[in-house]
């Protein structure tokens, strides 16, 4: 499955503002292409990678189970945070410029990551390396828009969903492959430093093939929005706030901080809305503009795109550590299990539109219920800590075609109803929203597994798929909230 945002555009009038000097159709253009759309797949492979070599991490770095989910959701507190900041840097500084900086900022923190000697190191390098990505993938799309346009665009964007589709499948794939491989020994390490070799080529290539960035003089060229510092020390402190005690709680045993960092969490916030409110009232420009909230059916696409990257996220973690810790699968094949559900979310991505009419009112509420029926099955198949048979493979294509039938249809139709000056507010809400989910998914039902698997004494097989059982029932009921949102029709 795909857990890449929703593009964010810099400029909500892309279409119209194609750069007429770079043609669309030379070997030029084609370069262009291929080192945006290979630094998008780098950053997206990142997420996944990193999954199927969680266990092997936990065991070569002692790390605790708090810790191993701080690995994995490091990179997305801060790509989540950062992400409208990093398209709006593009729009200010030059997207090329800006493009450079986020990918060599990516490249220097894969290889800390790949050198770290503890988790404490790895996960500050996780939050760097989200910080590059949250620099770097905005710009993607941006100039696509700038340096394409007519079919050659159409065919650019293909590309670009092409990526989106495979990226998930490959990602674990290549997981599996490199830490199974054990190149010199290094365990789980090239997959962090498998970037830097493929990042330094890109960086070459890019300062050959991108256009340089228009100077302008004060006062010409279109307006830029501000960077919202204070909206974003508010977001920052209010995700991490929130995301420490759901991480760390659980280990501690639910100490008065943890608590408390919750509460302090809910106030801040209550305080980034109020402040993003009275700065959108004043004419500034808010990370989040509330006046994006207020278009039908938006609300309800971000419940929606939340409970799908939760689920998505929350899945894949608390089955890695179940089929590999377990069941002891290894990486590759642990990759391997997961490419199904992958590979269908791409397809169904790609094809929906195509179905028939009569199905098109029922995508949404008919993905959640499958993904909450498939969810319940990986539970059931794998409950007496067995390998489910083939039956289980169906039910991974079962959640892979519910959540994407919950993500496409929402993403599709909440940004058709937007209008093109409100389209960058609107894509950034929705990135940002499908990146906080994913922490969240990550923190919570990482949290349940690790606690229910703790409380069973021993580990073995029959305690790590009770863990699994309970996590699937938890998993399917957010999925079944989420097939209610999608009988609810929005105002219009």
């Amino acid at each position: 499955m795909t857990t890449t945002s929703p593009p964010t555009a810099a400029d909500p009038a892309g279409s119209s503002s194609a750069s007429s000097k770079a043609p669309s159709t030379d070997n030029r253009s084609g370069r262009l292409l291929a080192v945006v759309i290979a630094a998008q797949f780098m950053a997206l492979l990142d997420v996944f990678i990193v999954n199927v070599a969680a266990p092997t991490i936990r065991t070569e770095l002692g790390a605790s189970g708090a810790g191993l989910q701080l690995v994995i959701a490091g990179y997305t507190i801060s790509y989540a945070v950062l992400l409208i900041t990093g398209a709006r840097l593009g729009d200010r500084l030059g997207h090329r410029r800006v493009y450079l900086l986020g990918l060599t900022v990516f490249v220097v923190a894969s290889l800390a990551c790949g050198l770290s000697q503890g988790t404490g190191e790895l996960i500050a390098f996780r939050l760097l390396q989200g910080a590059g990505s949250a620099l770097l993938i905005p710009q993607v799309l941006s100039l696509i828009q700038r340096n394409f346009t007519g079919e050659a665009r159409t065919k650019a964007l293909g590309a670009y969903s092409a990526v989106l589709a495979v990226g998930a499948a490959a990602g674990q794939v290549l997981g599996g492959v490199l830490v199974s491989a054990d190149l010199f020994g290094t365990g789980w390490r090239p997959v962090f430093l498998v970037n830097v070799p493929v990042g330094v080529v890109l960086l070459v290539v890019a300062a050959r093939v991108l256009p340089r960035d228009a100077s302008r003089k004060p006062g010409e060229g279109r307006r830029t929005r501000g960077l919202d510092l204070p909206g974003l020390v508010l977001l920052g402190a209010a995700v991490s706030l929130l995301t420490v005690p759901l991480v760390l709680g659980q280990q501690e045993g639910w100490p008065l901080w943890s608590w408390l960092s919750l509460g302090a969490a809910v106030l801040l916030f209550a305080s980034f809305c109020g402040y993003e409110s009275r700065l959108a009232r004043g004419g500034g420009a808010p990370l989040i503009s509330p006046r994006v909230l207020r278009i039908p059916g938006m609300g309800l696409a971000v419940f929606r795109i939340a409970v799908v990257m939760g689920v998505n996220a929350g899945f894949l973690f608390v089955l890695t550590l179940h089929i590999q810790g377990g069941l002891g699968y290894s990486a590759l094949r642990a990759g391997l299990t997961f490419a199904p559900t992958a590979v269908v979310f791409g397809v169904v991505g790609l094809t929906w539109r195509r179905w028939p009419g009569a199905l098109q009112r029922a995508l949404i509420p008919g993905g959640f219920a499958l993904t909450a029926a498939s969810a319940v099955a990986v539970g059931l198949l794998l409950r007496d800590g067995g390998e489910g048979g083939p039956w289980l493979y169906v039910a991974f294509v079962g959640i892979g075609a519910g959540l994407s039938l919950g993500f496409s249809p929402t993403l599709t139709r909440a940004l058709s109803t937007v209008r093109p000056e409100e389209a960058a507010d609107a894509s950034g809400l929705l990135s940002t929203v499908a990146q906080l989910g994913q922490l969240i998914g990550v923190a919570c039902y990482g949290a349940l597994f690790l606690n229910r698997l703790e409380s069973q004494g021993a580990p073995g097989a029959y305690s790590s798929a009770d863990a699994l059982m309970v996590s699937a029932y938890a998993l399917a009921g957010a999925a079944a909230l989420g097939a209610v949102s999608g009988l609810v029709r929005p105002r219009r």
